[in-house]
């Protein structure tokens, strides 16, 4: 599969099957994602590997595990979110934030190191190693389609960043950007499309 494929591939998949991942496989989709770019040339990473179910548990333990769809809806209200797209994926996304998580073939948090409070920059610069981190788990999403796998991120709310440094004793240095699960998706697992774009209103030559 070529890269344009790959990128082609890939979905936002929150509904996975019960078939576990190799750790030959996820070895190589983070070997994709330590190809990426880095500020500092370091590659300050690291990645842990959720795969007890009950220590998963324990690590999501302050996610909500169900909403509803008026609170969904109330929610979306209050934001003053009216595209129907937008919408639609917030009502199929949110309810699952739990169960996507806990039911992924694979869950890893990612850690990379900062320098001062991330939120709190003193400048743009300041943001450069939550930038490279992103481009890392943006390879590992595009390898894990070039594997027929999907998965979706979570940017945790700061008391589960607390909490889980806490499970996870990891160092004060270290931030985590998101959750990652990855998978192989169930057979009636739900595809919500993006928003189409026109390319050519994206896009300014000067």
């Amino acid at each position: 599969m070529d890269t344009y494929e790959a990128i082609n591939k890939r979905r936002t998949i929150r509904d996975f099957d019960s078939k576990q991942i190799s750790m030959d496989i996820i070895e190589k989709i983070i070997g994709a994602g330590l190809k990426a770019p880095t500020n500092d040339h370091m590659r300050d990473w690291e990645f842990i590997i959720i795969s007890d179910k009950n220590k998963r548990a324990e690590i999501l333990n302050l996610i909500p595990k169900t909403f509803t769809g008026q609170e969904v809806e109330e929610w979306l209200d209050s934001w003053g979110a009216e595209d129907s797209t937008q919408r639609e994926m917030y009502l199929e996304a949110v309810p699952k934030q739990y169960a996507m998580l806990y039911n992924a073939g694979c869950l890893i948090i990612p850690l990379f190191r900062q320098e001062g409070q991330l939120l709190q920059p003193e400048s743009l610069s300041s943001l450069n190693a939550l930038a490279s981190i992103w481009c890392c788990i943006e390879n590992m999403l595009i390898a894990a389609a070039s594997e027929g796998i999907f998965g979706v991120t979570r940017i945790p709310m700061d008391n589960e960043l607390r909490h889980i440094q806490k499970v996870l004793n990891h160092s004060d240095e270290y931030a985590m950007p998101c959750y990652i699960a990855l998978g192989y998706p169930a057979q009636n697992a739900v595809d919500v499309q993006q928003k189409p774009v026109n390319m050519a209103d994206k896009i300014r030559v000067i």
